[in-house]
């Protein structure tokens, strides 16, 4: 995994049905404890696992995928986006409350800024649940995005699928392997419903601001 420092939205409902869909095709007819994939909650997280810590995400060490954060001077992380190959994805996670998840709201409010900045955009049902599929105009062009959403327990992460992986989920690969590996950590203060969660440069890396550019850290097992 490459760690480079640039400066500078029912997903619960759907995390739960994937988790049963491999659960019904699992031929040993011996269910597993926990959840089969992610996103995980970090009280429910696989141990044994590489994974790039950037506080509030935990972003699982994959080969060949690419993680570029941009930053300011003071380490807080303003974006995260994964790149392998032609595609890419770009993760926020933010504050959700106990009771009930907020992709289904979150997605509409998206769709509905899509429309009045002149995009395109329609639902779809992928393995994520609903999704939401749009064409932007860009300086380089038309653009296809692809929204994902998954709830957990407070706790909401937004995917932006671009390039290949954008048209064609089949040809997310390693990208998708990194999202049903990633790990939220929440914490336990009280936050406004949709504020994002903190996320933050690894200390050896936010010490190092002076740089262009730092080298990654190693991934750490949980």
């Amino acid at each position: 995994m490459i760690f480079s420092r640039k400066r500078a939205g029912d997903g619960r409902h759907a995390r739960d049905v994937r988790a049963a869909e491999v659960l019904d095709s699992d031929d040993a007819g011996e269910a597993p404890t926990g959840l089969v994939r992610g996103p995980y909650d970090i009280s429910e997280a696989p141990d044994g696992v590489q994974r790039l810590d950037l506080g509030s995400l935990h972003i699982p060490a994959v080969p060949e995928v690419e993680v570029r954060v941009q930053a300011d001077p003071e380490g807080v992380i303003q974006q995260v986006v994964l790149v392998h190959g032609d595609s890419a994805l770009q993760l926020g996670v933010f504050a959700a409350p106990r009771s009930e998840g907020i992709w289904d709201e979150v997605r509409e409010e998206i769709r509905q800024s899509l429309f009045a900045d002149g995009a395109t955009a329609q639902e779809a049902e992928g393995e994520y649940g609903t999704e939401l599929h749009a064409r932007v105009r860009t300086p380089d062009g038309l653009t296809d995005l692809r929204f994902v959403g998954v709830d957990g327990p407070r706790w909401m992460v937004r995917g932006v699928f671009q390039g290949v992986a954008a048209t064609n989920p089949a040809a997310a690969g390693l990208l998708a392997q990194c999202l049903d590996g990633l790990v939220v950590d929440r914490g336990h203060e009280a936050k406004p419903v949709r504020e994002p969660l903190p996320l933050r440069l690894p200390r050896e890396v936010a010490e190092q601001a002076g740089d262009d550019a730092a080298p990654a850290p190693a991934p750490r097992e949980a």
